[in-house]
């Protein structure tokens, strides 16, 4: 597809990018060291999904990235993937597929630029620094196209940033508001400073649960880079694979996506482990990036009081405080992190539909859908923790 001076290709597999061009896209400020501010855009990481089969044939999610070239130069990418089913995406559309399959269309296959499994806010028209506009208007352009030449029902941009979202409705896409739960550094010296700004009885709760989940029997680490050991993902992947049967039915990650991790994205990765006589018993990962951490998974082989709390929130609050990262993005859905400290934030999809009924139809829902979600948001934060005064400072 050749968009004037700008020519975008399809590629089934990262292998036949070079990881050099991605990354001066997708994370164009760690060319100097540092942290990528997004690390699930990065080169590495995508590449760990499909190198450890947990996309690919037969997962349902099918690579087709994209890469904008300007001048022999690649100027823009995105992930873009072809979907058998809405598993994973966390912005959900199952509702849509039925009234489009009983309307007699077939909404699978459909396309979705997003990360896999990861409901994470950032940018998804990833754009060399300097060719911003250039490289977003070529590469939704190429994904419409392709959605529209190949007879697909639809293409599904889920958790882009709030400027993507507004760029990609003046250019005619459908905009969604939905929203999950961050928790913010106020600058922050300590957890108990954190307290202070909580209300007496949320405050008090927090230190009751911290009690209970420290007072196990055993120890809770924190783990990152080269602390991190190929024994403690043998415990990690059987947390795992427990959690994700009870929540999708299956796990979406494979094994080998651990190991790759332990070799590629452990400097990614903070770990948190409680440990009985050294035997890991819970467990939750996270992924680090230049101004936030980000809770992604959790499990454990035995039950303790309030150890969820404490390893995926309150451990997570301690180590953002103790890095100066900005805020910690605790996953999707989940009211009871609002009582923990976390605030509802609005997150954003864009959405194209190839017949044009079908779009005026769901257009009218997201109409609707964005009021109520700011209505929720409002509400929900009234009942957070925080004393009255902090509530407005926060907002």
């Amino acid at each position: 597809m050749d968009g004037g001076s700008v020519l975008v290709s399809v590629y089934e597999s990262l292998g036949d990018v070079a990881q050099a061009d991605w990354d001066a896209c997708a994370c164009p400020e760690t060319a100097e060291g540092g942290r990528a501010e997004d690390p699930f855009t990065t080169y590495r990481f995508l590449k760990a999904l499909e190198d450890s089969g947990s996309v690919g044939a037969g997962t349902g999610w099918q690579p087709h990235y994209l890469v904008a070239e300007m001048d022999d130069q690649v100027i823009a990418c995105a992930p873009l993937y072809v979907k058998s089913h809405s598993q994973g995406e966390y912005i959900f559309d199952h509702n849509w597929g039925h009234a489009y399959e009983r309307a007699g269309g077939r909404y699978y296959p459909k396309l979705q630029m997003a990360v896999p499994f990861t409901p994470v806010t950032g940018r998804r028209m990833l754009t060399r620094p300097g060719y911003d506009q250039p490289g977003r208007d070529a590469l939704m352009q190429a994904a419409v196209s392709i959605g529209d030449r190949n007879n697909l029902s639809s293409l599904h941009v889920t958790f882009c940033t709030k400027f993507e979202r507004e760029v990609g409705t003046e250019m005619g896409l459908l905009p969604r508001i939905t929203q999950q739960y961050h928790w913010l550094n106020r600058g922050y010296d300590s957890f108990d400073d954190f307290l202070g700004n909580l209300s007496s009885r949320k405050r008090k709760n927090i230190r009751k649960e911290r009690a209970q989940a420290q007072g196990f029997g055993g120890e809770i680490v924190q783990l990152t880079g080269e602390a991190i050991r190929p024994e403690h993902w043998e415990a990690f992947w059987e947390f795992y694979q427990d959690t994700g049967a009870r929540k999708w039915g299956m796990p979406y990650l494979t094994r080998r996506f651990f190991d790759i991790a332990q070799e590629r994205l452990r400097d990614d990765i903070l770990l948190v482990l409680a440990l009985e006589d050294g035997v890991p018993v819970a467990g939750a990962l996270n992924m680090i990036g230049r101004d936030a951490l980000y809770g992604r998974y959790w499990g454990c082989s035995a039950h303790h009081p309030a150890m969820h709390f404490e390893l995926c929130y309150y451990q997570a609050i301690d180590y953002a405080i103790a890095q100066g990262l900005g805020r910690v993005e605790a996953g999707a859905q989940g009211e009871h992190k609002l009582a923990r400290g976390y605030l509802p934030v609005e997150t954003h999809s864009l959405h194209w539909f190839r017949e044009p009924p079908f779009s005026d139809a769901v257009a009218h829902y997201l109409e609707a859908e964005r009021e109520a979600v700011a209505e929720d948001i409002e509400i929900l934060t009234s009942f957070g923790p925080f004393r009255k005064a902090n509530v407005e400072e926060q907002e």
